[in-house]
């Protein structure tokens, strides 16, 4: 336990500090954290923060941004996406540090660049408690909320939102306001996206199910997808997957694109469906051992 602790505080200081280099090279502030730190502020000045169509986080984001309000905002975001990395970290390692592959794919290494939320909604898969982190970005966390629910997440989830409604009641419906900004792709609707219906073959398995619904829910960029990794469990998963996953990266080396839609098609191509291929590669190892399909 105390090495996992160690090892994992180690992964989230280079993260940290990798990602406070390049929020400072770039001049970023605190990145895309920013968003959640001026929910922050709102909610202690007691102001509705969707006063600006750029504001799309709701204020459970707010929530677990306060922490950091004091902070400069390059140390704000560089502290909030290390801690997420080693939490993210620690729990893979409950499975084998083989897991922590996932660090050296195209997702997480382009979140690093403006302070994504994506390691912590991954990272609430295997903590309960920590659930209501997918409530930060709700779109990206229904997937993994949804395939590891459990009672002591539910409540949290429940307390959390409760908390915030205490604070500010109508933040809801100022929120829901908001939709229509947001710019977005959703993988099942982008060709060749219709083709992930195909991990519904494995319907008993959960990570077929995680799958299907991330590619039913609205995504802006590449780090959306970074909650997939949840799926890839052996080296060899995990290292094909994320090998394949760079090909989004030198697309986008090459090609800056015109529209989301664009950034869906690719996204699809070099992350969803090699996580496709992966589940339907498992079911057909399984089939033929004769193994019976049970949920999982």
């Amino acid at each position: 336990m105390r090495l996992r602790i160690l090892a994992s505080a180690a992964i989230g200081a280079a993260s940290g500090l990798l990602c406070w280099f390049l929020l400072v090279r770039f001049n970023q502030g605190a990145g895309d954290f920013n968003w959640a730190l001026r929910n922050a502020h709102a909610l202690l000045a007691h102001r509705n923060p969707y006063d600006t169509p750029l504001e799309q986080y709701p204020m459970t984001a707010a929530l677990f941004a306060l922490p950091f309000v004091w902070m400069k905002p390059e140390i704000a975001g560089a502290s909030f996406y290390g801690l997420s990395s080693a939490l993210l970290a620690f729990g893979l390692s409950r499975h084998g540090y083989h897991r922590w592959l996932v660090f050296l794919s195209f997702p997480f290494c382009i979140g690093i660049l403006t302070a994504q939320w994506a390691p912590l909604v991954t990272a609430s898969a295997f903590f309960p408690l920590a659930l209501p982190f997918t409530m930060a970005k709700p779109q990206v966390g229904l997937p993994v909320g949804l395939t590891h629910l459990s009672r002591k997440g539910a409540l949290a989830c429940i307390a959390v939102l409760l908390a915030t409604l205490a604070a500010m009641p109508r933040w809801p419906w100022w929120w829901v306001h908001q939709f229509g900004y947001y710019d977005h792709f959703i993988p099942i609707l982008i060709m060749p996206g219709p083709l992930l219906a195909l991990a519904l073959l494995r319907y008993r398995d959960r990570d077929a199910w995680l799958l299907f619904l991330a590619a039913l829910v609205p995504q802006r960029w590449f780090f959306d997808s970074l909650i997939l990794w949840l799926i890839p469990k052996s080296r060899r998963e995990l290292v094909w997957t994320s090998a394949f996953s760079w090909g989004a990266g030198i697309w986008r080396w090459y090609h800056f694109p015109h529209d989301f839609g664009e950034v869906g098609r690719w996204a699809v191509v070099f992350i969803y469906l090699p996580m496709l291929g992966l589940l339907l590669a498992r079911w057909a190892l399984r089939q033929r051992n004769g193994e019976t399909p049970a949920l999982r």
